[in-house]
């Protein structure tokens, strides 16, 4: 693993943020593990596959009130032995309508390289705010 490896990641969740902020699904889908799993971070639902994930984004994204989450990467740990990595930073939720602050907190992802590509394998969410 190599400091191309880290900035591979980090464009995958800018791009991946931007495709929460533009509710892009299919900009989504292929960043996501076929069996990618996410832990929410105030009730701790657990949604588990792509497709779930997708539905999940889907209903989001067309909400009355919908909401823009950004997810802030603060290191990126590569492990030395396998194709994986560690994400760990802070997150924010705010208003699409105003950009009004809704929640934040941290939180973590897997990474797992599949052929040439960075995909998240499970994201884990704490509720600060």
């Amino acid at each position: 693993m190599t400091a191309n490896d880290e900035l591979a990641i980090r464009m995958r969740r800018a791009a991946f943020n931007r495709a929460l902020a533009e509710a892009d699904l299919a900009a989504i889908g292929p960043t996501l593990a076929p069996d990618a799993v996410l832990v929410a971070g105030t009730d701790s639902a657990l949604i588990t596959g792509r497709k779930a994930q997708l539905l999940a984004w889907k209903r989001e994204f067309s909400a009355r009130e919908r909401s823009i989450y950004t997810r802030t990467p603060e290191t990126i740990q590569l492990s030395p032995i396998e194709p994986i990595a560690f994400e760990h930073g802070s997150w924010s939720g705010v208003a699409a309508s105003d950009g009004t602050p809704q929640a934040s907190g941290s939180y973590t992802a897997k990474w797992r390289q599949i052929g040439p590509d960075w995909m998240i394998e499970a994201e884990l969410y704490l509720t600060l705010a």
